[in-house]
């Protein structure tokens, strides 16, 4: 897993390259550009550079109304949406936002993109007013990140057919009841994490022809009855995360597991060791913050 910094206010860069700054922030402000592009060799300075524009005042002021229309960034690997404030903790900030509407329209030029991550998105605005389905626009996606969409019922339509996928996390989505069987068309995916989706009831059993996985993160899925049972054939999977499933139970298929590492709590670690004795088991200090939880 990733960690992250905060940066405290307008972070200061001394790298010689105030030539190439003035020329992008040019650019920008004389075109009303809204997202660019930034291609090059590795150690070329992109990420900086990038950086610098996004903290800039003036680039920030003049910029924020500009239209997704303007994206012409086919090379793009990384699509990066953000919004900062100096009152992280102030929810009014989303109701600025209210009227912020990102179609699946919008990606088509990004045939390239490679991670994308939605964060309290409305989904039915994002994928389900468009006739392209997400293998499509985004035939190369290689992480998706899903947090926070309260209206997600199911994934995207076409979602399951980006093979190309090695990392998918859906977090907090709890509308979301079950996944679809193709799930199971993922050929390449490593880490699935579907932490917090507390109406997620079932797994369907394609989950087993996932033969590269290597991370499941079924955590506070407190809805969710048992484990597929093919879930056995996952022979490449190392860690289970079921911290408070302990309304989950485990099928027969999982005497097969023989390196595999399952962080959960007491009461599920017992049914873990009347089946399975090869297995690692952790078990975390307890966690009382419950924030995770959606209101009734």
């Amino acid at each position: 897993m990733g960690g992250s910094t905060q940066i405290d206010g307008n972070p200061k860069f001394n790298v010689g390259l105030d030539e190439q700054f003035l020329k992008l922030k040019n650019e920008v402000l004389k075109n009303g550009l809204s997202i660019l592009g930034f291609t090059g060799l590795g150690g070329s300075w992109k990420t900086t550079l990038a950086t610098k524009l996004c903290w800039d005042e003036q680039v920030e002021n003049d910029t924020c109304s500009s239209y997704w229309s303007n994206i012409q960034a086919a090379e793009a690997e990384v699509l990066i949406l953000t919004l900062h404030t100096n009152q992280y903790s102030n929810p009014e900030i989303i109701n600025q936002i209210s009227k912020l509407i990102v179609s699946i329209s919008s990606f088509t030029a990004l045939k390239n993109l490679k991670r994308l991550s939605l964060y309290m998105c409305n989904m039915s605005q994002v994928f389900e007013t468009n006739t392209i389905p997400i293998s499509e626009a985004l035939p190369n996606l290689v992480e998706l990140s899903i947090d926070y969409c309260k209206d997600m019922v199911q994934l995207p339509t076409g979602l399951c057919n980006i093979t190309s996928l090695v990392n998918l996390t859906i977090s907090n989505c709890h509308k979301l009841s079950s996944l679809p069987k193709e799930i199971g068309n993922l050929e390449n995916l490593e880490h699935l994490r579907l932490s917090s989706c507390t109406d997620l009831e079932w797994l369907p059993d394609s989950i087993g022809r996932l033969s590269n996985l290597r991370l499941l993160d079924i955590s506070k899925c407190i809805s969710l009855r048992s484990l597929p049972e093919d879930i056995g054939n996952l022979s490449n999977l190392r860690s289970l995360y079921m911290i408070n499933c302990a309304g989950c139970e485990l099928p027969y298929s999982v005497i097969n597991f023989e390196n595999l590492k399952v962080i959960c709590d007491e009461e599920t670690a017992i049914s873990w060791e009347d089946l399975n004795t090869n297995i690692k088991i952790e078990i975390p200090q307890a966690d009382v913050n419950l924030n995770w939880l959606h209101p009734i």
